[in-house]
């Protein structure tokens, strides 16, 4: 019997349809990956899954009894406990039967009965096989593998960044151990290390999962099964993620050819109906093909989704060192690292690794005049006047506009067919050009911000994790317009796979302190 069964779905967001009488089930024990394009409706399934949307049509039936455990990054939690606490209540029910335990030995010290014996020797077992007297050592295990023990375990949950807090999130639902994970884009706060971590926990979790992910080599790892949406159809294909490459590619081949023969068929059909319809000895047999014709199921025209275009235009310069970094310290009440001491040379494609929360983000902030240095620091050449900058999180100052909008109101010397043109080089769909950008799902929104960059010539770009919602035929385009950009590149990223052949150098955010200040 399937852990979960999903029955004709068909579900629309706004205006558009994302499947329609798609079906699907997941068995005890299956890793599941979920993949599709930017905006296919990943996250909306993921969504109707765990009950927070109800589907237009179909049913979504859990096993009876499931637990079921989903990565939810905005889940309330107290502020005021620290980390070590928070993970502690994955292990709730096992302290209440220590509670329950101690009660029972309070009664027998004034009288017990053999019931009373009984029950004790029940939760000593049950504590016994779930391991309980070693749930500190267990919690400190998967807090070092995803590199939370770093931020100190008494740390308050309220001084987490929201990367910190989604990573405590995380552990405490590994701890929980459900019978199934819903998990949205796990890796996105994630550094390749603790990835690789997640991936080898995850290979070895004897319980079911259904993943959301863009990274092809995570996918790769964990999966046993793929569900691709395309075309508003969810199919199930067994096998990991270059298993599921294969059959697609053998699918979609088939499929051509299928269409093609059909096309040839029809055609003959047309040419022989327009030409012996009219004839009285042969009127009937053209009537006779024109029901054939007229019953015949035909197949769509192939329209596989193009891929997107990016082309970052630069300006020309001859100086040799574009930013100069001297004793810089980041942060915000305090420092998050030493003080810091690099250069950053013309036409280098620096890349800057590092854990989550170690100031990444914050450097890149810094850079930008966005937040004020604590000391130390930084300086462009003269020659940089024009900066491109990729933010990590995706806030607009008007979430209602749409990417026409927005466009229009960033590049006022463009015509709207200009815009428009632009938006869809990005692969903007045109139904998604006049949507609201908080409608929009995070990889489309994340496309906008590049269709934006893509119009201003500049110098230098600063991309903050761009790939994060990316799907893989977007990631592969916007490597490759970075490798041709023609100017400076500073990038923060945590996907080795994507700025391997990209990068002049790839320095950790440790490497630019200087710790003899």
């Amino acid at each position: 019997m399937a852990l979960l069964e999903v029955e004709n779905l068909t579900h629309t967001f706004g205006d558009k349809l994302l499947y329609k009488d798609s079906s699907f089930e997941l068995y005890k024990g299956e890793h599941m990956g979920i993949v599709g394009q930017n905006g296919t409706g990943k996250s909306t399934l993921i969504k109707l899954l765990q009950k927070e949307l109800l589907p237009d049509k179909g049913t979504i039936k859990w096993q009876k009894n499931s637990t079921i455990g989903t990565l939810d990054q905005y889940a309330k939690i107290e502020g005021d406990k620290t980390i070590f606490a928070f993970l502690r209540t994955a292990f709730e029910p096992l302290y209440e039967i220590e509670r329950k335990l101690n009660e029972l030995y309070e009664k027998m010290a004034e009288n017990y009965t053999e019931s009373m014996i009984n029950k004790i020797a029940d939760y000593q077992e049950k504590l016994t096989e779930e391991n309980f007297y070693g749930i500190d050592s267990t919690i400190l295990k998967v807090a070092s593998g995803l590199g939370i023990q770093a931020m100190g375990m008494e740390t308050l949950l309220k001084n987490l960044s929201g990367g910190q807090r989604a990573k405590v999130i995380l552990a405490k639902l590994l701890l929980q151990h459900p019978d199934v994970l819903l998990l949205d884009e796990p890796t996105n706060f994630l550094d390749r290390e603790h990835i690789e971590w997640l991936s080898e926990y995850l290979q070895t979790f004897s319980g079911a999962f259904i993943i959301v992910s863009h990274d092809h080599e995570f996918l790769e790892k964990v999966t046993t099964c793929i569900c691709d949406i395309e075309f508003n159809t969810i199919r199930k294909y067994k096998g990991n993620y270059s298993s599921f490459l294969s059959q697609k590619g053998a699918l979609r081949e088939e499929y051509i050819r299928q269409y093609e023969s059909q096309q040839k068929e029809i055609k003959k059909l047309e040419e022989y109906i327009a030409k012996n319809k009219v004839r009285a000895s042969t009127a009937q047999m053209a009537k006779s093909r024109e029901k054939k014709l007229d019953k015949m199921e035909k197949l769509e025209k192939p329209a596989f989704t193009s891929k997107p275009h990016f082309h970052f235009q630069s300006i020309e310069s001859s100086v040799q060192v574009i930013l100069e970094v001297k004793g810089l310290e980041v942060g915000y009440n305090y420092p998050l690292l030493p003080k810091m001491k690099f250069d950053v040379r013309n036409g280098e494609k620096l890349v800057i690794t590092g854990f989550n929360g170690m100031g990444k983000s914050t450097l890149l902030k810094t850079i930008m005049g966005k937040i004020k240095p604590i000391a130390g620091e930084f300086r462009f050449s003269d020659t940089i006047k024009k900066i491109g900058y990729y933010e990590q999180d995706l806030i607009w100052e008007n979430p209602n506009d749409t990417p026409l909008n927005f466009m229009m109101q960033q590049f006022p010397h463009l015509t709207q067919k200009q815009i428009r043109k632009q938006l869809a080089d990005c692969a903007i769909k045109k139904e998604h050009v006049i949507q609201p950008l908080n409608t929009l799902s995070g990889g489309e929104q994340a496309k906008v911000n590049l269709s934006k960059l893509s119009l201003t010539p500049c110098h230098l770009l600063i991309l903050d994790e761009p790939t994060n919602h990316l799907d893989i035929d977007t990631k592969e385009e916007l490597r490759k317009a970075l490798q041709e950009f023609k100017g400076t590149v500073i990038l923060v990223s945590h996907e080795a796979s994507f700025y391997r052949d990209l990068a002049t150098r790839v320095v950790s955010i440790e490497e630019l302190c200087l710790k003899k200040w």
